[in-house]
């Protein structure tokens, strides 16, 4: 059985040509592809599996991550004109503070000046005192490994998600924001609004948590995790006026490095009944039965017509 994560799914769009992201044609040509070379898990045999009352087959599930209203635009009217299900993982930030969460402010600006002018852009701003180095080596070594981004582009990513202290992220953003005209797309455009997250539920997904801030939660202490995990399955429920069943959810950024056993545990205690890492392989019995809180999960890029593409490049 096979879980494939996807993010961004729109049509190009002129005004932010260096935008990343899955062309709408070639997600309908995956899926294509998918489900005659492997098919689709229903819903119903999926939650049997994670319920501990079937063995994982081959086929195919579907994961959305980071709340966007492309899910709901575009996703979707696709998945129900296919009679399929998603599992969509949505950060709760928003919903509390109307912001834009940080690690989407970063893909907003790649997308309008693009890797190689931001990264310089921001070597003129950060300052050595303003890095954690503590994982340093373990977060460039095991970082974007499955991901085709120009060297630039990783570096930016890199040096914000994980270099940067937590402490100094919001400012040095702001400060890259205020210094260059910007094209990026209002938090109210980029998120699902509270009615779409319960539009998608009520039309028959599964609605999982994706933390509240997107923060890489090994890098939180214990509380601060719980505070993640908890006030997020809190919000969601009262978005969708009904308990979550099952709860799920799924690492911002993903990788083992994102995560430690005290996040798996705190997960189990919220009762959690599985979560998805990024690890590119496919889920077994054993990883069901005996750690549900990292089940493995394919970057969509790992298949045919799954990369991002330049503003009107051709398909893949």
């Amino acid at each position: 059985m096979k879980a494939i994560m996807y993010h961004y799914v729109r049509p190009d769009d002129p005004a932010r040509p260096f935008f990343r992201h899955l062309h709408l044609d070639d997600f309908r040509s995956q899926l294509d592809w998918l489900g005659k070379n492997y098919g689709f898990v229903e819903k119903s045999e999926f939650l049997a599996v994670t319920g501990g009352a079937s063995v994982p087959r081959n086929g195919v599930i579907l994961t959305f991550d980071d709340g966007l209203a492309d899910h709901h635009r575009y996703v979707l009217p696709e998945l129900e004109a296919r009679g399929l299900w998603g599992i969509f993982y949505v950060p709760t930030g928003f919903y509390r503070t109307g912001r834009m969460l940080d690690v989407h402010r970063v893909h907003q600006l790649l997308g309008c000046h693009g890797g190689v002018f931001m990264s310089e852009a921001l070597q003129e701003i950060i300052e050595p005192s303003m890095l954690a180095h503590a994982h340093v080596e373990e977060f460039r070594s095991t970082t974007y490994l499955h991901q085709s981004n120009d060297e630039a582009t990783t570096a930016f990513k890199r040096t914000l998600n994980y270099f940067v202290d937590a402490k100094y992220r919001d400012g040095v953003l702001d400060a890259l924001e205020n210094n260059f005209s910007s094209c990026s797309q209002s938090s109210q455009e980029l998120y699902m609004s509270k009615k779409e997250v319960k539009d998608i539920y009520d039309r028959g997904m599964i609605i999982g948590s994706h933390s509240v801030n997107h923060r890489v939660m090994s890098l939180l202490t214990p509380d601060e995790q719980a505070l993640e995990i908890d006030d997020s399955f809190a919000i969601l429920e009262k978005v969708i006026g009904a308990e979550l069943s099952p709860r799920s959810f799924c690492y911002p950024y993903g990788g083992f490095h994102t995560f430690t056993a005290a996040t798996e545990q705190l997960l189990a205690m919220a009762g959690c009944r599985f979560s998805f890492n990024v690890e590119p392989r496919d889920i077994n019995v054993s990883d069901v039965a005996e750690r549900p809180q990292a089940l493995p999960r394919y970057d969509c890029n790992m298949f045919p017509f799954g990369q991002c593409r330049p503003h009107s490049a051709p398909p893949n």
